[in-house]
């Protein structure tokens, strides 16, 4: 998870950018911190995606192979 401060960041420069606009600099850490914003959540939804376990109303696993692939080769390494 992003930092606070750092969301608050992203937040202040989004806001001043549609509004008087961005030096290139703020672009600069307007961009980078987006980039990690967006490193992060991926990550975050990865894990959550790679833990779930679907199961059909009989109780069945059916959790797409994909799914299993990906969270056994995460315990593999």
């Amino acid at each position: 998870m992003l930092s606070p401060d750092k969301l608050n960041r992203i937040n202040e420069l989004a806001n001043k950018s549609k509004t008087i606009g961005l030096s290139t600099e703020e672009a600069k850490e307007q961009t980078k911190l987006r980039k990690e914003y967006l490193e992060t959540f991926r990550s975050s939804m990865r894990d959550t995606i790679e833990n779930v376990k679907v199961l059909d109303p009989e109780g069945n696993d059916v959790t797409p192979e994909k799914v299993k692939d990906a969270r056994n080769s995460k315990y593999l390494n």
